[in-house]
């Protein structure tokens, strides 16, 4: 495994001009991500974990002398690691639905990164799957490891009937016996003995729309962790959360870009679901952080991404566009070195192998047995909101014909596209090729929408983008300036649909009282 992470940033390397400085601006809690590393990570020395049954246990008999010894305090959970032999058991692994992290939490972290890779572990093989499960958790078959039991009081329902025992106070005190005051919560954010619930506000600008103001960050995961205590949240349309566990400590908080509308944006690596973005130790309070195209590449790239995902989505519903959303589990790469965009759909079980693929993504290619994307977006150049939403808005434009027309369908469309680029280099061909109707249809429709979102957005005229192409998207626009609803062209694009000459006439099918309006469109821009 350690060999695919090191030729994944060959690939990288290559292909990619990104820094790794991450300017977010000021929150409440302080800056974050000066540091930040796509690097491996570097851990130092192992610590005593305060939340060890055993440790727990010393600081309640500290505090509180004389009712220790009437309060049984029992283990919660299990902190263990597993060790997947294939790549079958680690997907059985996540099925299973814990969080996983490739390594320990009870080290300290000198440097933070995307990924480690355990020094016993064999190279190519996969590394140490680090966890917390409750008590009753049942292990599956495969090797596993309990490292030491845990007691979290906040997973223990009998704390909630015990009058006179301050948890937190105890938490903290554990803290103290165990050498790491250092990590307790500074005055003001959480005094000795308080409980806090880490909160906050993600944004993004930008500086075209909205008056240049920061709207929030939409349905992305934000999780953070205390040793084994973990805590996570989705933001809401405003970019706001709330944790679900209260600390007293200073905690580890991190993006995952897996969306709550069920879609995750990275390259989806065998031990990561989705690229992740670490923000750092900080206070208990949470943070909160404006992203702009000033900010880290990466992390301004994901955000924007994961709005623009979130927003179409959300507006495929009947009473907005009434076109069929994106399959679920949506897997998006984002490649800045390479400025061609797909939407293979692999993970959902198109073009599974295909030997042109590995041309069209160039270094990329190798990975995508292994990783299975449904859509990747080149975005080299492409580095405000505006430019990174026009690509995304295409190519979700394609996911949801795809939903609608199936694999047998978007195979012919694919290989015609893979072709195409590997005779001439050009991606959509010349128009007279075997298949071309696919295409045709095909890139209409997504020329068509992406020029409607961008309008929608950012008001002015309706933009010209794919006009200069042998196919005419001129013709919905056409239409869908006289009446023809964007659910009613997209009705038109069933399985059947392959050719001009099946287009037109499935689109006077269904608006027949439009018959004129698309006979015009047709004859105006098709050539004889």
């Amino acid at each position: 495994m350690k060999r695919i992470f090191l030729l994944f940033g060959a690939a990288v390397t290559l292909l990619s001009c990104e820094r790794v400085d991450l300017g977010t601006g000021d929150s409440p809690a302080g800056r974050y991500g000066d540091d930040l590393s796509h690097d491996a990570i570097v851990l130092g020395r192992q610590l005593d974990d305060p939340y060890r049954t055993e440790n727990v246990t010393k600081a309640l008999a500290e505090l509180y002398p004389t009712k220790a010894d009437r309060i049984n305090i029992e283990t919660t959970d299990y902190y263990v690691r597993f060790l997947p032999a294939d790549q079958d058991e680690f997907d059985s692994l996540k099925s299973l639905g814990i969080e996983l992290l490739d390594h320990p939490v009870d080290y300290e972290i000198v440097k933070e990164g995307d990924w480690y890779h355990d020094p016993s572990v064999k190279e190519g093989d996969i590394t140490w799957q680090y966890a917390v499960v409750p008590k009753d958790f049942d292990f599956p078959d495969m090797r596993y490891q309990i490292l030491h039991e845990c007691y979290i009081a906040s997973n223990d329902p009998s704390t909630k009937v015990l009058d006179g025992i301050d948890w937190h106070a105890v938490e903290r005190k554990s803290y103290e016996m165990t050498g790491n005051s250092n990590l307790l919560a500074e005055a003001g954010a959480a005094t000795k003995g308080s409980k806090v619930t880490p909160s906050g506000r993600l944004t993004i600008v930008d500086d075209k729309a909205n008056g240049g103001k920061p709207f929030g960050i939409s349905g992305v995961k934000v999780t953070c962790n205390a040793f084994v205590k973990f805590a996570k949240a989705y933001t809401d349309r405003d970019g706001y959360y709330t944790m679900n566990k209260e600390f007293s400590s200073k905690i580890r908080y991190r993006i995952v870009f897996k969306n709550e509308r069920n879609f995750a944006i990275g390259l989806n690596l065998i031990l990561v679901p989705a690229s992740v973005s670490t923000l750092g130790k900080a206070e208990p309070d949470g943070i909160s952080m404006t992203v702009t195209k000033d900010s880290d590449d990466k992390l301004f790239r994901r955000c924007a991404v994961n709005n623009v995902v979130y927003d179409y989505i959300g507006r495929c519903d009947k009473k907005d566009m009434g076109i069929s959303e994106p399959p679920k589990d949506l897997r998006i790469w984002i490649l800045s070195g390479l400025e061609n965009s797909s939407t293979p759909m692999i993970h959902q079980g198109a073009v599974v192998s295909h030997p042109l693929i590995s041309g069209f993504l160039g270094p990329y290619g190798f990975l995508v047995k292994l990783f299975a994307p449904d859509i990747t977006l080149g975005l080299s150049g492409k580095n405000d909101y505006k430019s990174i939403f026009n690509v995304v808005n295409h190519e979700l434009a394609h996911a949801s014909h795809y939903a609608k027309v199936g694999n047998d369908y978007w195979n012919k469309y694919v290989e015609f596209i893979l072709k195409s680029f590997a005779a001439s280099g050009s991606t959509y061909g010349t128009g007279n090729e075997d298949g071309a109707g696919y295409c045709e249809v095909g890139e209409m429709w997504a020329y068509y929408l992406q020029c409607q979102m961008q309008k929608d957005h950012y008001g002015g005229r309706l933009p010209d983008s794919g006009e200069y192409f042998w196919f005419k998207p001129q013709i919905l626009k056409y239409i869908g300036e006289r009446g023809v609803s964007r659910a009613s062209i997209f009705s038109a694009m069933d399985g059947e649909t392959s050719s001009l000459e099946s287009f037109k006439a499935s689109l006077i099918k269904a608006c027949p009282d439009k018959r004129s309006v698309i006979e015009q469109a047709f004859a105006r821009y098709v050539k004889k």
